[in-house]
């Protein structure tokens, strides 16, 4: 696949207003299947390749690998709150800028956050597998992308993201690789 769009190489997300049964199911398998993914591409990288970008200002390997634990993680935690609490009605936010520059983040192994990854989206997987129509109804307002989403949604957004940057490691390490 020839990815020309650096920032969005899967293109932006696209929400739809409802996902089928196939769908959900095959979002599930991503979540799963994900971190082996991920695993492949970063975990026997040297340090040179670990901080390559796939464009000019964009966050290198290392960073993206630990934005990825660090999101999965979130997406779980915001579903299993909308799924218990029914006063969860604004989704939890972070800086993703500012937690992109910590000092994890700029300096950790990849290993820790691969490790995270993978036992995040298990849990994941296992818990959205879980859910029912009732469960999956279940919505919070996100105030950056001005919009309610149901777990449904919630399922979509999370494999988006994680195909994105899986995307964008394959770019930075292609863009190594021609240089």
């Amino acid at each position: 696949m020839i990815m020309t769009d650096r920032k969005y190489p899967i293109g932006p997300f696209a929400l739809q207003e409802d996902y089928t049964k196939e769908e959900i199911g095959n979002f599930l398998e991503i979540i799963k299947t994900s971190a082996a993914k991920y695993r492949e591409l970063v975990q026997n990288l040297e340090e040179e390749s670990l901080s390559k970008t796939y464009r000019e200002g964009s966050w290198n390997v290392r960073q993206l690998a630990h934005h990825v634990a660090d999101i999965a993680l979130l997406h779980y935690f915001r579903m299993k709150k909308a799924v218990t609490e029914p006063d969860y009605n604004d989704v939890t936010l972070i800086n993703m800028d500012a937690w992109a520059v910590t000092s994890d983040s700029l300096e950790m192994p990849v290993a820790d956050s691969l490790n995270i990854l993978e036992g995040t989206n298990q849990r994941y997987f296992y818990f959205a597998s879980g859910l029912d129509e009732e469960d999956f109804a279940k919505t919070y307002f996100h105030p950056v992308r001005k919009i309610w989403l149901n777990q449904k949604h919630a399922l979509a957004m999370s494999v988006w993201h994680l195909q994105h940057h899986l995307a964008h490691i394959k770019l930075a390490l292609e863009r190594e690789s021609a240089a």
